[in-house]
């Protein structure tokens, strides 16, 4: 394929190629892109700068700590598209993720965000990044059948002297990502065809699971909406009140937050499953009213500043059918085990053996896993994608691990979720929240 096929616009019979330039300004700066250090987080003057939720030093450890498990995994770069990555390691938060784009990593020096040009500005807006590492893509390569915006990028990288000096050793790309498409990796795969692309195998997600202090804080923080967002569900939840007056109840109150503290958006819409669908997660709202004696299982989270507390109640408006109350007393129990034993050093799955087998006493089960690793969520997840807390992971708990544990039984037309948002501490954990373990009655 030659450069004329790969970016060809379609507008007419020549190859787009003033449009995939990243224009003659850069290009005649690219010498001064190779030689530049990394900058600093908060030395430009641009709004981002000036309004970071961390730190210069927070902001250079976990880039610190990103090329350092580079060089354990032999990757010569990064490329970087996991939204909640992109966050975390420049402060950049836009709804823009449903574009192509990318956070590109080389193993020294500065890192260059490529994105949408209309973007572009809201990343000096809300990042660290200086302008001249903000690169937007032309709006001719937005949705098209034929070019993708990584064939602009390519050869913007190409421009950028980036190319030949990660050509080395493998470059890593987040392969699991969920706004990575397969279209993506191919204008990679044919764009830059002197690098070998490897799997990174959530480099940068592994290294979000220890959380910082400040991190933490703004986790209470979350956690704080977290509860109005609960409190408000519980206050509205009636005979005869219908499902989408209780999720907008919950919605109201993600947004307006609680005690000080304002609400982001959820990466995942409340979630109800109600009566006899409360034998199975993850169902939203419907048109039904509430009848009496009927259960709902409400999953929600607080969010603040990106990071995410998730918290789950079962409420009954009325009396719970006996097998209810069965289950609410086994699942508490088993919680209440887990927490118990969650501590610095011991192996995940641990903790799944615990819940396993105060279950198995009152002969029960429960073949998904009990919980996974939380912080920053974009839409569709609020988890990590790393630890997951089950008898087959034996990853070791250290102090500043954040999970959301699912105390979820899914019967035959009933069902009961009991969950909690922790901190692993110096010597045991934290619930984020303070709510009974209990069937809530309304």
């Amino acid at each position: 394929m030659n450069e004329g096929e790969l970016f060809y616009s379609g507008e007419d019979n020549r190859p787009d190629v003033h449009g995939m330039r990243p224009g003659a300004e850069q290009g005649r700066a690219s010498q001064e892109v190779r030689a530049r250090p990394q900058p600093i987080p908060g030395e430009v003057d641009t709004i981002g700068a000036r309004d970071l939720s961390f730190g210069p030093e927070e902001y250079l450890g976990r880039i610190a700590s990103v090329r350092n498990r580079m060089v354990d995994q032999g990757l010569a770069a990064l490329i970087v598209t996991d939204p909640a990555n992109i966050y975390y390691l420049t402060g950049y938060n836009a709804w823009s993720f449903y574009t192509p784009q990318l956070l590109f990593v080389p193993s020294s020096g500065p890192m260059t965000l490529f994105m949408r040009d209309m973007d572009a500005r809201g990343a000096s807006h809300t990042s660290w990044l200086p302008p001249e590492d903000i690169v937007g893509y032309p709006e001719r390569y937005v949705q098209r059948p034929h070019i993708h915006p990584f064939d602009w990028v390519a050869f913007a990288l190409r421009q950028r002297w980036e190319v030949a000096r990660a050509s080395s050793s493998p470059v890593g790309v987040e392969m699991d990502s969920h706004f990575f498409s397969p279209r993506a990796f191919r204008a990679l795969v044919n764009g830059v065809p002197e690098w070998r692309l490897v799997d990174s195998f959530e480099l940068v997600n592994w290294i979000r699971a220890v959380k910082s202090p400040a991190e933490i804080a703004l986790m209470r923080q979350a956690a704080e909406v977290t509860t109005a967002a609960m409190d408000a569900a519980l206050g509205t939840i009636g005979v005869g009140v219908g499902q989408p007056e209780v999720a907008a109840a919950i919605s109201e109150a993600q947004i307006r937050g609680g005690n000080g503290v304002w609400g982001d958006y959820p990466a995942i819409v409340p979630m109800m499953p109600t009566g006899e669908s409360a034998d199975t997660p993850h169902l939203t709202w419907t048109d039904r009213k509430f009848v009496t004696d009927e259960s709902v299982s409400i999953e929600l989270a607080g969010v603040h500043r990106r990071y995410h507390v998730p918290l789950a109640r079962t409420a009954v408006t009325g009396k719970p059918r006996q097998e209810l109350v069965r289950l609410e007393g086994v699942v508490a129990e088993a919680l209440s085990a887990v927490l118990d034993v969650a501590e610095p050093e011991v192996p995940t799955a641990e903790l799944a053996r615990t819940w396993n087998r105060v279950l198995a006493l009152s002969g029960l089960e429960k073949p998904s896993r009990l919980g996974y690793s939380i912080g920053i969520g974009y839409p569709p997840d609020w988890g990590e994608r790393t630890i997951s807390i089950r008898t087959e992971d034996d990853q070791i708990l250290e102090s500043g691990m954040t999970f959301h544990l699912i105390g979820g039984m899914w019967m035959n037309g009933y069902g009961i979720e009991l969950s909690e948002s922790i901190l692993i501490t110096d010597t045991g954990c934290d619930t984020f929240t303070d709510f009974p373990r209990e069937i809530i009655r309304v």
